[in-house]
């Protein structure tokens, strides 16, 4: 069984989980903590980076893009980066938005105040810092819920690795409460569609020790 090394809480390791949940795949989850070193880790992804995953019969892979990318051109069922180029194109923009800009804007900002302080000790967490970001929030969310106001989907008229990675990240600011879900409605929408999902549903069961979840964290209807 193939092997993923996470952090259920990391936006990146819950894309991979649930690209691999759509396509039904048994995985056997091993937990990393970001701020601890690995030495087995560190073994596989000399980078002491996550998601990892070790398939035996395959090979190793690191990082959430290469893994989903993998895992698109490896399977003869694949369907979530399927189109014509411009439209994989698009799904490609979306998922780089997500990646470099909403997270250096919004996600690595509030990850490591309201995460990585709390477990590294003699770091206090700044309120400066979570507001700044939460603010940023609602600018990209803004964009999203355009975006969804056009199609079904974020790329389109169907599912696709965009969908997919757009709502792990939102997923982490959900845990934590930070989306304030009825001011963007076609966003609301789709992520209540999302949470639906099979796929979604492990995710929605992930606990952090000491730090549950916002109230409607795990409804499918809020």
């Amino acid at each position: 069984m193939p092997i993923l090394y996470h952090f259920p809480l990391a936006p990146e390791s819950r894309f991979v989980r649930l690209i691999l949940g759509e396509y039904k795949s048994d995985l056997d989850l091993r937990i990393c903590q970001p701020w601890e070193r690995n030495d087995t880790l560190l073994k596989l992804n000399p980078a002491g980076e996550l998601p990892v995953l070790d398939d035996a019969s395959n090979g190793v892979y690191c990082g959430a893009r290469v893994i989903s990318e993998w895992v698109e051109e490896v399977r003869d069922d694949a369907f979530l980066l399927q189109g014509t180029a411009e439209e994989r194109a698009e799904i490609r923009r979306l998922i780089s938005w997500f990646d470099t800009k909403f997270t250096h804007e919004v996600g690595a900002p509030l990850f490591s105040e309201r995460v990585t302080k709390r477990f590294v000790k003699g770091q206090s967490v700044s309120s400066d810092i979570i507001r700044a970001a939460v603010a940023n929030a609602h600018i990209h969310l803004g964009y999203v819920n355009w975006l969804l106001s056009r199609h079904d989907w974020l790329a389109g008229d169907r599912l696709t690795l965009a969908d997919l990675n757009a709502a792990a990240h939102l997923s982490v600011l959900d845990y934590f409460g930070d989306v304030a879900w009825d001011k963007y409605g076609d966003l609301k929408s789709w992520y209540m569609k999302m949470k639906s999902r099979p796929s979604f549903r492990p995710l929605l069961a992930d606990r952090l020790v000491g730090m549950p979840p916002s109230k409607d964290y795990a409804e499918l209807d809020f």
